[in-house]
């Protein structure tokens, strides 16, 4: 969604596969969805938060990461990383039209490193 965040993960509905313009961006894995960990850490571009349906535990398999400050998603997602190389990536995203940033014909992925804190 331009001017605010790219979001992925829908394993079910979002693969080359299983596309459907309709459906993509609704699933989510067979795994459990996972409680809400709010924090108090901002929502700024290069944030990296789990996406939720409206109950706050409903996080499974889609992600979101930051294009743009967003004050009013502070505390109320869970906070899993942000990006600490590749932003220019990240803002270089294909963007969709309409409310909901769809894409017909979307990027993906095809490395991601992963660090964490020690």
């Amino acid at each position: 969604i331009d001017g605010f965040m790219a979001q992925t993960g829908d394993v079910e509905f979002g693969t080359r596969e299983a596309f459907g313009q309709g459906r993509a961006g609704t699933g989510g894995s067979a795994l459990p969805d996972l409680p809400a960990e709010f924090s108090d850490i901002p929502f700024d571009t290069g944030v990296v938060g789990m996406a939720r349906s409206q109950s706050p535990d409903s996080a499974n398999s889609q992600f979101f990461i930051m294009t743009a400050p967003a004050p009013h998603l502070n505390g109320q997602y869970t906070v899993v990383g942000r990006v600490i190389a590749g932003q220019d990536v990240v803002d270089a995203i294909k963007r969709g039209g309409g409310s909901n940033g769809m894409v017909a014909d979307p990027d993906v992925m095809a490395r991601v490193h992963l660090k964490t804190e020690e």
